[in-house]
């Protein structure tokens, strides 16, 4: 699907919407279209990149045992 974008140098254009997550990362898109209405980047909520299971702390979970009776 594409999805309307304004970049940073105020041009207009179409891209993929596969894409968007990484333009506005590299910071080259302004606002994008949503059917809601224009989103303006850093300012109207939009989704987070997922976050990587970074736990580092002491493996806790009981493998192989059951403690139901």
């Amino acid at each position: 699907m594409l999805v309307q974008v304004n970049w940073t140098n105020n041009r207009y254009d179409y891209v993929n919407d596969y894409m968007l997550d990484s333009l506005i990362e590299a910071g080259v898109v302004a606002r994008f279209l949503r059917s809601t209405g224009w989103v303006i980047v850093g300012i109207d909520p939009i989704r987070s990149p997922k976050q990587p299971n970074t736990y580092t702390g002491p493996e806790r979970r009981i493998f192989g045992e059951c403690s139901a009776k």
